[in-house]
Order: structure tokens, then sequence, then C-alpha cells
């Protein structure tokens, strides 16, 4: 979608939509301005209606002026306004209009600060996300018109520099769902592995470790969960360097790459096993982050580490009570091979801390159905061995609008994962299953300040409540991370 911000709104035909943000505390306003579209419509279906400007309304005039449509969509109160409410509204008019037969959406944005205006076409660009690679027989009428984004705001100049990182975040955030949303048949270990290599045109840097390779590092534990798979295993490594010193600490953040995850020889029910193609969502997240923060020039040095893998039950798969022995040294009976993430995560972690010495670690990852239990679908669960580090990715959670909970992680906990033949079992049964699972990843931390984002509840939106964030992958941990880095971490 071409995206311009210009003025004023320019001239209205029949195929423009055109949109308007109101505040409750501005009504009068921006019925003004509608009615000035619309002939005084727009007040006589405010009159008759109950729209007040609150968050998520919407109000809808048809055939009252020269545009398609004018349209009106609640912000709240403007002091109490965020720019995810400006972003979600945005979101919402385009939601409202993209398949009308408009070919453009002008947004009145004039009574804006050119942030906000950003925001809006920030907010646009998420919601406008579409996977469509494989719909052959598809009507015209159910494909998107909208084709372009018109913002008129006096100080176009302005929108538009603080719209150009947003741009980068967004275009990250849709590799994170394109990644998330293409099925295991097209995207297995290597062919991930292919795609994260082709951002070295961005100027990242990235290695790609086959078995063989792994096989020698001693990373038992991830390699024991693609055994029984025809595809390879691969870790693919990303750096960006980006800071004024190129050699400084960087910050690291580790993703969980399952692109598919039958169970293993522990084999998942049928039903919902199609979902499964999306666990490898924590990877998709650090590579999503990687693009963003290359894309805007992010002044920092980072590392992304995604641990790609497949399980499946095959003759020569890991068995349950199986013993592995991670990089760490560390032995582990496999419990069950369901429980195959952390396994995945065990290696991944300690490479990163041994190789790279980051200042913080933080991973993210699909890894139990037990937080969803816990937090259902609105939050991702947060475990860190750190109070700092927690604060700045709840500081951070807050400022992107992507929510975490911060979860225990007491020791209490830990007879539930100890091993009678082995220094740790992989599973410790149904009682806080998300807690022992992160109990598990710390001990592969070797004391780093480090999180574990338990994202299983929140990468993949069915029905999606949120008008940024179309049914499918959400790309969650994207704009969280790129939040916590530019706070914190850029200098």
């Amino acid at each position: 979608m071409d995206i311009d911000f210009t003025p004023d709104l320019g001239a209205l035909d029949a195929q423009t939509a055109v949109a308007l943000i109101v505040f409750e505390d501005e009504l009068q306003a921006g019925l003004g301005a509608a009615d000035a579209m619309s002939g005084g419509a727009a007040a006589r279906a405010q009159a008759a209606g109950r729209f007040k400007g609150g968050k998520k309304q919407t109000l809808d005039l048809q055939g009252v002026g020269p545009a398609a449509r004018v349209l009106l969509v609640g912000a709240g109160l403007r002091h109490d306004a965020t720019p995810a409410d400006i972003e979600q509204a945005a979101a919402a008019a385009y939601g409202l209009v993209k398949a009308s037969g408009a070919t453009t959406l002008a947004f009145d944005l004039t009574a804006l600060s050119p942030e906000q205006a950003a925001a809006a076409a920030f907010g646009v660009r998420l919601g406008s996300y579409r996977f469509d690679r494989y719909r052959t027989t598809e009507r015209a009428e159910q494909k998107p018109s909208l084709t372009s984004l018109r913002i008129a705001t006096p100080q176009a100049a302005q929108a538009r520099a603080a719209f150009a990182p947003m741009a980068a975040l967004a275009d990250g955030v849709q590799f994170t769902r394109d990644l998330v949303s293409e099925p295991a048949n097209i995207l297995y270990p290597e062919e991930f592995a292919r795609r994260v290599k082709s951002l070295e045109a961005m100027g990242l840097q990235v290695e790609v470790l086959g078995e063989a390779d792994m096989a020698r590092l001693g990373m038992g534990s991830l390699l024991c969960v693609g055994l029984g798979s025809r595809r390879e295993s691969q870790l693919a490594v990303i750096q960006w360097r980006g800071a004024s010193d190129p050699d400084a600490q960087p910050v690291a953040f580790v993703g969980k790459g399952v692109c598919f995850d039958s169970g293993g020889i522990s084999i998942k029910g049928a039903d919902g096993m199609e979902d499964m193609k999306w666990d490898m969502g924590g990877a998709g997240a650090v590579a999503g982050l990687m693009h963003a923060l290359a894309g805007r020039k992010a002044k920092v040095n980072a590392v992304g580490i995604l641990g790609l893998v497949e399980n499946m039950p095959d003759g020569n798969a890991t068995r349950p009570g199986d013993v592995v022995t991670s990089m760490s040294g560390q032995t582990i009976e496999v419990i069950n091979t369901d429980a195959e993430g952390r396994l995945v995560l065990a290696d991944a972690l300690w490479y990163c801390q041994d190789r790279f010495k980051p200042q913080f670690m933080v991973d993210l990852a699909t890894l139990t159905g037990a937080i969803i239990v816990s937090l259902g679908h609105d939050y991702a669960g947060l475990f860190s061995n750190d109070d700092a580090l927690s604060e700045s990715l709840l500081s951070a959670s807050g400022a992107s609008g992507e929510p975490l909970w911060r979860m225990p992680l007491h020791g209490g906990y830990e007879k539930q994962i100890e091993s009678m033949i082995a220094d740790v079992k992989n599973i410790g049964g149904r009682p806080a299953g998300s807690i022992t699972a992160a109990l598990f990843l710390q001990k592969f931390v070797n004391g780093l300040p480090w999180a574990h984002l338990d994202i299983a509840s929140v990468a993949w939106k069915k029905p999606s409540s949120d008008p940024t964030i179309p049914d499918g992958a959400s790309g969650f941990g994207v704009r969280l991370l790129n939040q916590l880095v530019a706070d914190r971490y850029e200098g």
C-alpha cells in the first residue's frame, strides 16, 4: 500500500473513503469536520445513534457527499489517548472499508500531532497485513480494494520523519507474520534459515550451523529433537552491529523454532495439530526483531539465535526415558518428547552466553499450553532471574501494547524436575507447568541476566479482537523487544 502524508485531504471522489479520528471530549469538533464533508449527515447520524467517540466506536456514512464514505472512529478521551489507541482506531477504519471498492483511504488528521498521524499510518500498516500467498480462487469482491493511504496533517514532513522507524518496525512484524503463517511443508528448518540468510542484504551478519557443526559443539539436547525428522536441524546466528563501537557487548535474543511439532513419540492428538506450524513463533519474532533493528539502523549491537528443528515420530526419534547430554554438560532425562522446545532452547541459550557474553538474554517461545490456562490469550508470561531486566520489559510492554505478566520463578518448584538418573528431567507434570519449564531453562543461562517470554498464549490470534492484528499470526514480541532496545540500550 502506498502511504503519503500531505498538508490537506485534496480532492475527494467516489474512489476515496475519508476517515476522522474523533475524541470523546472533542466530539463536536469531529462532527463539524465530518459534516463539512457529508452535508450535515454526521451530526444527524450521531444524534440518531450512540456514537460518542469512545474507543472502538465507529460511525459509517455512505452516499452523503463526494467521497465514497465518511467514517468516524473513536479514540476515547484526548488526554488519555495512547499511540495504541490511535493505531487501533486507524486500523478499525481500514477494516471497515478495505474491500468496499474504494481504492484510497484518506484520513483527516489535521487536529492531531505529527506523531499521532504517524501512529495512524502504522496502525493501518499492521491492520492491512494479509497472508494470501496460496489463495488462487478468491473472488474479486473478497480481496482488499484499497491501494493507497493518504494522511492529511499540517506537519506532513514531521509526520513522515516520525513514521520512518515505524515503517521499519512494521516490516519486521510482517516478516515475522509471514514466517509464522507459512505451512510446515514450505517452511522447514533449512528454508527458515535461508530466509534469514537473505537478511544479509540489510547489513545483518548471518551464520547457519548444521547438524555436524552442532554435534561438534556437543548440542545433544537440541539435536535430539530432530532425530525423527528427515529435515536437518539448524542453528541460525544473526548479528547486528549498530553501536558506535562494533565490539561493544551486545544484547541477545533467543527463539524457539520448532517448525512443526507433532509431539514426537509422545504424539499429540489430531485436533488442532495443524496449528503446530506456528510452534516456531519465538524464532519468528527474533528474526522479525533483527529485521526491524537493521531496517531502522538501531544504534546497538544485537544478537539473535534461532534454534530450528522439526519434531516428528520415527524409528530414529528420541524416546521417552532417553538421556541426552546438553552443550553445558548437564544431562537431561527426556520424559516427554512433546516438551521439546525447552530442549532446543537449552543448547541455544548456553551457546549464546558462552560465545557472545551478552548484557542479557531474552528468549521467546511458544513453550507451554499451561500459560494459556494461566493468562488466557491476552498476556504473555514473563519469567526472569533479574528484577531490573523484568522492569525494563514490563515498561516496554506498556509502551508497545504487547502485554506481559510476570510469573513466579520460585526454587521450590524445582523438585518437580528432579530426575532419578540424570541432572534434570524435561517436564515436571501438570502443576505449574509453565513455571517448571522456565526453571528448566534457567539451568542453561549460567547466571547471566535472563528473561523467558512464554508466548504460546499470544503468538496466534484466532479470532483477533485487535484491529491491528488480523486473524492468524500476531508477530508478538517484535514491537515489545524493539521498544526495549530503543528505550534502554541504544546510545
